[in-house]
């Protein structure tokens, strides 16, 4: 979560409840961000560091030397039950428990080397069996895995390698012979497989690999942009009283165009569903989490982590990665895991944000943070932004000193180049003055918490030496973690991944987009919210880009959604929002459209006339559309309706999800009768039910009901969402699918077409997806002719 857990904050506003009044006055008219942490610093006692101890302890992040085995042996029953992805993941959680080289870590090594083996990751198998090795792996049980890894050089193509290992095993064998006998055979066995293997692949063409790498282009921005590096020519930096700094087209650009490819100057991986121990049956959680399938510094995906020598909590993708961590923060990091996971995502990454700085010139930074503690001046909101943007040099003494000069865009060097440093990310406006009172004193008071701990485990090095007479280091440090809490309220971007769930042996998959991490991006936060942005931002690991979803004329501003859409939500939905969270009201051209649009509501939310189909009007008493028709009903009354009809549907979706399909198709079926007599056939619960039939009809087999289903859904979406939405883009690449399996060789590739040139908008070439879909087609266009027959199993179908 981004904020702290409930129980500190329950703790911190019943603390400021019972403050004296001319305290609480103190700290909600203090005017600077240094009087804010320090007045709040010095409130936070010992008991309140004791209270707050105890819930960090709850968190099981230090190695415990009875898990290993605890994880091993449950590993061990789900691989007996050919779960082999729950195994690697429960193997995982034992390395991270374990201590390098010591039979624990060596054995869990092992055990997910075979778990990998049989998941086909052989590259990641080989590396495990490298690992187990190095951390001492016991002599006696050395030929099995052996074994294993000469299947996986034979899979991947290295037989001399493959050949050396088999080798080595014979000769192994052969200075053993109370062994050789049994294990010979069953190795002349596998042997004699793994060469027809071998064979086999020799003579198997592969079309696609180069028909991918032709299609792959360079993902650099195309044009140097010497303003902001991080974005293309195509864009320049502006800066204007009433919208702050933002971007702009400096020419025509077209859809798909690449305009930003920036890569987080800090992120945190999102723990997921990570309850303290107390709220746990058992005292080893066995679930799977974020923090399980996904790189702690880079955000890859890895079924193989490489733990913390120091703790269980962080995992990495590689070595090299767990070194670069640890160099660049987390060896501060590696004692507070259970306080930072109990303090919350924003403050671990004000802390990992100033430990970063460390690295950069950030000696004017400091400079004007001790100045404003030493000197403590009055500073209103509106000249907060004009005393950060006295000096932007980080190189110290300016040439022109003395000279009178315009102050630069606030986060540029006097050059006014705005990169994605630290000086560009202390110059993000905190908002200090729309933050409540008692928000602000939580936030101060935990930094304050996080600054004792630091200081307590003297592990904390700061950039730069501090000034006589400025405070202590970490006060000076704590003010800037404040400002970057306080900042990450409008400024924190949500780093999203799509997720596939589900059995392979199903054909049907559920897709979603998940939030992975929150990270800071300085040139992403130049864009202005549009509840109908012309941009697209998606991401692959920490890197940012941001592509073009519609024509852009020169001189048209870059837009960027916050998150309310009006494809998704009532214009006073996401004002109620953005007021909340970002603290203004959207004057866009969506919301504006909407405020003098007919009361009819969005389309699809639109109620139908049950007499005779046209769009029912109104606020409280819905009259239908038509002047020949009379009909009126209450919106309460449809709503009901509405209400009941979607617990039907519910009820249908947990049937598929119970492996019951013809039961959900016949509730469904019902569900869609009801849904005609009042609902307009764009609303988005018809689109819904359609694409529950269709993933019901994939289930059966049937491929070409499924895809009629779902060319009805795709009709909503359109509606909805528009044609060339991202959303349209995931429909067509289910419809792909469909006609894929179906062997409807046309439609296939004539989707797949009008998939691709969505997708590729968005997301540009490397998008897994686009891939699937060339595969798709690669392999169509080497097929001949198929008569109609029984349906073949194809590739899975992603259902959202």
């Amino acid at each position: 979560m981004d904020l702290p857990v409930d129980e500190w904050k329950s703790y911190v506003f019943q603390k400021w409840s019972l403050l004296p009044k001319s305290i609480q006055v103190t700290i909600s008219t203090a005017e600077t961000l240094s009087d804010i942490f320090l007045h709040s610093s010095l409130l936070l006692q010992p008991e309140d560091e004791m209270f707050l101890q105890n819930l960090s302890r709850g968190y099981l992040v230090e190695k415990d030397p009875n898990a290993p085995l605890f994880y091993r042996e449950e590993g061990n029953k789900k691989f007996q039950q050919k779960d082999y992805m729950g195994a690697t993941v429960l193997y995982s959680k034992g390395i991270s428990h374990s201590r390098p080289h010591t039979a624990d870590i060596s054995l869990c090594y092992a055990n997910r080397s075979a778990a990998l083996f049989h998941l086909g990751q052989h590259e990641m198998c080989l590396k495990d069996i490298m690992r187990a090795q190095m951390h001492g792996y016991p002599e006696r049980l050395q030929p099995k895995m052996m074994l294993r890894k000469a299947e996986c050089l034979v899979t991947l193509g290295r037989r001399q390698e493959a050949s050396q290992t088999i080798s080595d095993l014979e000769s192994s064998f052969a200075a053993k012979p109370t062994l050789a006998a049994a294990q010979f055979q069953i190795l002349q066995t596998n042997l004699c497989r793994l060469k027809m293997k071998a064979q086999e692949k020799e003579s198997l063409t592969e079309t696609f690999p180069a028909a991918l790498t032709k299609a792959l282009e360079d993902m650099d921005l195309k044009g140097e942009n010497g303003q902001v590096p991080s974005a293309s020519s195509s864009v320049s930096l502006r800066t204007d009283p009433l919208r702050g700094r933002y971007l702009v087209a400096t020419k025509d650009i077209l859809p798909g165009e690449l305009l930003v490819k920036e890569d987080a100057f800090v992120s945190v991986l999102h723990p997921g569903e990570m309850p303290p121990l107390r709220h746990l049956e058992s005292k080893w959680d066995t679930r799977v989490t974020n923090g399980d399938l996904y790189c702690h510094r880079c955000l890859d995906h890895t079924l193989a982590t490489v733990p913390c020598d120091g703790c269980s909590y962080a995992k990495y993708c590689s070595h090299d990665c767990m070194q670069q961590a640890w160099d660049l923060y987390h060896s501060v990091e590696c004692s507070l895991g259970g306080l930072l996971l109990t303090l919350g995502v924003f403050c671990h990454i004000a802390l990992r944000s100033t430990l970063i700085a460390r690295f950069e010139d950030a000696s004017e930074v400091i400079r004007k943070l001790c100045g404003e503690i030493r000197n403590r001046d009055t500073c209103s909101p509106e000249r907060e932004t004009l005393v950060q943007t006295l000096t932007c040099d980080l190189g110290g003494e300016s040439e022109n000193k003395g000279k009178m000069l315009e102050p630069p865009v606030p986060g540029c060097d006097l050059n006014g180049k705005y990169e994605s440093n630290y000086n560009a990310v202390f110059h993000l406006l905190p908002h200090t003055g729309n933050h409540s009172p008692e928000h602000r004193f939580l936030c101060a008071l935990s930094v304050s918490a996080l600054c004792r701990r630091l200081e307590a485990a003297s592990c904390y090095k700061p950039a730069v030496a501090v000034p006589p007479g400025s405070g202590s280091e970490l006060d000076v440090w704590g003010v800037a973690m404040l400002k970057h809490v306080l900042q990450l309220h409008c400024n924190a971007q949500a780093i999203t991944t799509i997720q596939h769930t589900g059995s392979k042996e199903n054909s049907v998959t559920k897709s979603r987009q998940v939030r992975l991490a929150t990270g800071i991006f300085p040139v992403i936060s130049l864009l202005n919210h549009s509840c109908s942005p012309n941009t697209s931002v998606s991401f692959i690991s920490t890197v940012a880009t941001v592509r073009a979803s519609q024509q852009i004329g020169k001189g048209q501003e870059i837009l960027h959604c916050y998150g309310p859409h009006q494809s998704r939500m009532r214009a006073a939905e996401r004002q109620q929002k953005l007021r909340s969270q970002y603290f203004f009201d959207c004057s866009c051209a969506a919301c504006q459209n909407e405020k003098h649009s007919a009361a009819t509501g969005p389309r699809w939310e639109a109620f139908c006339c049950r007499s005779c189909g046209a769009l029912m009007q109104g606020d409280d008493v819905l009259i239908c559309g038509s002047t020949s028709c009379t009909e009126s009903v209450s919106r309460d009354h449809l709503i009901s309706r509405l209400q009941d009809l979607q617990q039907q549907v519910g009820m249908a979706r947990k049937l598929l999800r119970n492996d019951e399909p013809e039961r959900a198709i016949q509730l469904l079926l019902g569900c869609q009768r009801d849904a005609q007599s009042f609902l307009s056939g764009e609303h988005s619960l018809v689109g819904e039910m359609e694409d529950d039939l269709a993933q019901a009809y994939a289930a059966l087999g049937d491929w070409q009901k499924s895809a009629t289903h779902l060319q009805k859904s795709l009709q909503v979406v359109e509606v909805r969402h528009g044609p060339s939405s991202v959303e349209m883009g995931h429909e067509l690449f289910k419809l792909a699918q469909l006609f894929f399996n179906g062997f409807a060789i046309p439609e296939a590739l004539n989707t797949i077409q009008k998939a691709e040139k969505v997708l590729m908008v968005h997301y540009g070439p490397w998008n897994d997806e686009i891939q699937e879909l060339q595969k798709m087609k690669s392999c169509l266009l080497d097929l001949p002719p198929i008569p109609a027959g029984p349906s073949v199993q194809g590739p899975n179908v992603f259902f959202q």
